[in-house]
């Protein structure tokens, strides 16, 4: 008798809001046997999951991983290999600093059925929220993505020189503890300290939050902040634009909320 194998799905929880999951990700949530999740998946997000669906959380922490990630590929094809239906949740889209593509890879080597579903990443949910393009005519010709830490917390090894651009800009995930290095290195290498960078905490949730600063600036100000949540830094001129979108006038801007509410 050929035993039957269950479906993972790697699927792409959005920045925060669930009016922004993928209409295939919102029918796999409903429609899932157990559902394992990240700790940047949102509350709001996780309350789409049905009652009485499995919720396994496998979340991590900067310096403290409590399910280490070769445990969570096996999780995963043991939990497929029980003939159920598995979908993995992750904030934002799973294959852009997810590590989604390391448990596909486990997932095809025991012959597990996969399917990837795309999400919002925080870079473009975040901008977005805030009305402001990561691309720009005159401001920016493009937009370059980066991890705030390496892997076992190694020295940050990257083309420094090649990010300090001024003509792209450069959103930087999980990079709060080590903010104060990339700046440093940033401006060591040429792009200026007067840089605006726009900070995100939270973003596209009723959580958010979020200051407009320079590159220079940027490591105090973040701190001083006390942001409670994830955060994401966009570096570069489209940053100006962030207090641009809105109406000057104080009732413009009531006017305008009250058209969207």
């Amino acid at each position: 008798m050929v035993k039957r194998v269950g479906s993972v799905y790697l699927v792409g929880a959005g920045p925060g809001d669930p009016e922004l999951l993928t209409l295939k990700a919102e029918r796999l949530l409903r429609s899932a046997d157990v559902v394992v999740y990240d700790r940047l998946v949102s509350p709001e997000v996780l309350e789409m999951v049905p009652a009485g669906v499995a919720r396994i959380c496998v979340g991590k922490q900067p310096a403290h991983h409590p399910v280490p990630q070769d445990e969570i590929n096996m999780l995963l094809v043991r939990l497929a290999q029980t003939n159920r239906r598995v979908v993995r949740l992750k904030g934002g889209d799973p294959f852009i600093f997810g590590r989604g593509s390391e448990e596909a890879l486990e997932l095809a080597r025991h012959d597990v059925p996969f399917e990837v579903v795309p999400g919002i990443t925080a870079a473009q949910g975040c901008a977005a929220g805030l009305k402001v393009p990561l691309t720009h005519r005159g401001l920016a010709g493009g937009v370059r993505y980066l991890t705030g830490h390496c892997r076992h917390d190694v020295e940050l090894d990257f083309d420094w020189k090649g990010l300090a651009d001024p003509d792209t800009t450069l959103v930087v995930y999980m990079g709060r503890a080590n903010i104060a290095e990339i700046a440093d290195r940033l401006m060591s290498n040429g792009l200026g300290g007067e840089t605006p960078v726009l900070v995100v905490c939270n973003g596209t949730t009723e959580r958010e939050r979020h200051l407009v600063t320079e590159l220079c600036r940027v490591s105090r100000e973040t701190g001083a902040a006390g942001f409670d949540g994830p955060v994401v830094f966009i570096i570069g001129n489209v940053a100006s634009l962030a207090q641009s979108m809105e109406p000057r006038d104080a009732a413009l801007r009531d006017v305008a909320a009250s058209a969207l509410a």
